[in-house]
């Protein structure tokens, strides 16, 4: 089982995961992804076999549109949890906890060759209530408190298999970044008594200059304060701290938007390497209403090198209005269908 290692100097946690070295692609100066081909790829119809016991499938008889497994090489893994402890005779410095936790794939599509651009919007929306369904089952989980379901997609953003299929990792503690950012939307509500990310959506949607397209529920944009080169955000118009929350009328728009949106990246970028994050509420504050769950798109364009390593200061090469304006003109009278 892999293990949760304190960093006394930053109040970090790392995980240490060895199992994970398994995986073939680890580890080479020369790895790739892998394409491998319909016949032997483990999450094409017909190999159900290869994976572990699925936890969830849709349609749940007969040939399936998605399916939810555990991870074969997971980063954390269920189990009883123990509070941190010292390592003997560390004077304190070096505390440690065991990798309890969940950590599973969400095959998007039984279609070897698929991506978000091009699949139906049932399709994405089938991807969307598994995503619902998963969080949903874990959220009152002692071992889940920060779920974050995720996507790599291309080798430069760290995906081994090139079947479509996104991942749901929750963690028993609430990693430093992620505590700062709700410290801070829970300040503004404080001081405000209002949402810190409705009151950005409505005034990027005030300013027009980096708004892409919103619907009847959700905004588009590229942020003010962008990381990447075209890093993108989908954001709900109905205040929800809790993605677990996403109403079935939210689920077919989510799924447009969605596809829409790769579709007009894919216009502007061809076929890029990204990952896309899905922030929601840690589960015992999901009520609370600082907060407000989104999806965050990060084209991989660019490479992070030594002074974002070291400051964790992004340069970013592209200005977010530039961007947002390229893409306006991208738009087609069919991409939302």
């Amino acid at each position: 089982m892999s293990e949760l290692r304190f960093d006394i100097t930053t109040r970090e946690w790392v995980i240490i995961a060895t199992e994970r070295g398994r995986r073939p692609n680890e580890f080479s100066a020369r790895k790739r992804m892998r394409n491998t081909p319909r016949e032997s790829c483990p999450f094409c119809p017909g190999h159900e076999h290869e994976a572990p016991a699925e936890l969830y499938r849709e349609p749940q008889t007969g040939a399936w549109s998605v399916r939810v497994v555990p991870n074969k090489f997971p980063t954390l893994s269920p189990g009883p949890i123990q509070p941190p402890c010292a390592t003997p005779s560390s004077g304190g410095m070096f505390f440690r906890q065991a990798g309890v936790g969940h950590h599973e794939i969400i095959i998007e599509s039984p279609e070897h060759s698929a991506r978000i651009a091009t699949m139906s919007s049932e399709a994405v929306a089938a991807m969307l209530c598994a995503y619902r369904s998963r969080y949903q089952a874990l959220r009152h989980n002692p071992a889940a408190r920060l779920i974050i379901i995720f996507k790599n997609c291309g080798e430069q953003a760290g995906t081994s298999l090139s079947h479509p299929h996104s991942q749901l990792i929750a963690t028993p503690i609430v990693p430093l970044w992620i505590q700062t950012k709700h410290a801070v939307a829970r300040q503004y509500w404080d001081q405000h008594q209002r949402c810190l990310y409705c009151d950005l959506l409505e005034a990027e949607s005030a300013q027009k200059e980096r708004i892409i397209f919103d619907t009847e529920h959700f905004g588009v944009f590229h942020p003010f304060a962008s990381r990447l080169p075209f890093e993108t955000w989908i954001m709900p118009k109905r205040h929800a701290p809790s993605f677990g929350g996403l109403q079935d009328d939210e689920v077919v728009d989510l799924a447009k938007v969605i596809r829409a949106t790769f579709r007009m990246l894919g216009r502007a970028l061809g076929q890029f390497p990204y990952n896309y994050v899905l922030h929601s509420a840690p589960a015992w504050e999901e009520d609370r209403r600082f907060y407000l769950w989104h999806l965050e798109i990060l084209p991989r364009l660019t490479t992070i090198a030594g002074f974002e390593m070291g400051s964790r200061i992004f340069i970013n090469t592209a200005s977010p209005e530039e961007t947002a304006a390229f893409l306006r003109q991208l738009i087609s009278p069919d991409d939302l269908d």
